[in-house]
């Protein structure tokens, strides 16, 4: 079983689209084994974002992510980072499929409603940065 973050960014909750978000993790089979609310202070926005602190959109980034709350989650199953990515669709709203997350919800490639893991290594630190140990069931 693999395990990856998903992130309802603050344009999802704000939106009212977290419960349409489960759904469709659980319509796929995907488990939650992890999930909290959280509104990120711009220290900790900065931290989790740090890999893209030299990109012109890090600092409109992290504002963003501190606008509101966000929900935190942890999503496991078979190649749950690669079925995790294709219901979101491509960063880009504009380029991701009919009937993703991003195609059907986004208004912007930086509002683009969730933030999923990329990676094995890479959801291993994101996990890590908004669970312990003891937060994960399952």
């Amino acid at each position: 079983m693999e395990r990856t973050l998903s992130l309802i960014k603050p344009d999802g909750v704000q939106k009212k689209l977290t419960g349409e978000i489960i759904k469709r993790f659980e319509n796929e089979g995907i488990t939650i084994v992890a999930m909290k609310k959280v509104h990120l202070t711009q220290k900790q926005a900065e931290g989790f974002y740090a890999v893209h602190r030299e990109r012109p959109f890090f600092n409109s980034l992290t504002k963003f992510m501190t606008s509101g709350p966000i929900i935190a989650m942890v999503l496991e199953g078979e190649n749950v980072i690669a079925k995790n990515r294709k219901l979101m669709g491509a960063t880009n709203y504009k380029e991701a499929e009919e009937g993703t997350i991003r195609r059907e919800f986004a208004t912007d490639i930086e509002k683009n409603v969730v933030h999923g893991s990329d990676a094995p290594e890479t959801a291993a630190f994101e996990i890590a940065y908004f669970f312990n140990n003891l937060e994960i069931t399952g």
